[in-house]
C-alpha cells in the first residue's frame, strides 16, 4: 500500500509543481478584478500543500514527529517552487517568498495531521 501512496504523492507533487509554475494557471487563479486574489491564492496553496503533506505522510515510514517531517519536506518543496518561479522571471521579493514557504510548511503540517487522524480512526475501528 505504501508504494501506491508513494506513486500518488509523486503524481500530486508533479502536477502541483507544474500548476505553481504555470503562467496560465496563475492568470486563471489571480484575476486582477478580484481584489482578494492574493489571499485566495495563499489559502488554496495551503490546501494544495496539505494534499502533498497528506500523501507524503501516507507514503513514508512511520515517524516520531510526522507533522514536523511533513512541514519541513513541504517547505523545501515550496522553496523549490520559489526558485523555479524566480528563474522564470518572478520578482515577488524575499518576504513573499518566505510567506509562500511558510504556507508550504503549514500545509504540510496540516496534511500530516489529517493523515495521522485518519490512521488513528482506522486503528480504533
Amino acid at each position: 500500500m505504501r508504494r501506491l501512496w508513494a506513486a500518488a504523492a509523486l503524481a500530486v507533487a508533479v502536477v502541483l509543481f507544474w500548476a505553481a509554475t504555470s503562467d496560465v494557471v496563475y492568470d486563471l487563479t489571480s484575476p486582477p478584478e478580484f481584489s482578494w486574489h492574493v489571499l485566495a491564492r495563499k489559502a488554496y496553496s495551503i490546501v494544495a500543500f496539505a494534499v502533498i503533506g497528506f500523501t507524503a505522510d501516507k507514503a513514508l515510514e512511520p515517524s516520531a514527529r510526522p507533522a514536523l517531517r511533513a512541514a519541513v519536506l513541504v517547505a523545501l518543496y515550496s522553496a523549490a517552487i520559489e526558485v523555479v518561479q524566480f528563474l522564470d522571471g518572478s520578482r515577488e521579493g524575499l518576504i513573499w517568498n518566505a510567506v509562500d514557504v511558510l504556507c508550504g510548511a503549514a500545509g504540510g503540517w496540516l496534511g500530516a495531521l489529517v493523515s495521522r487522524r485518519s490512521r488513528e480512526r482506522r486503528a480504533t475501528r
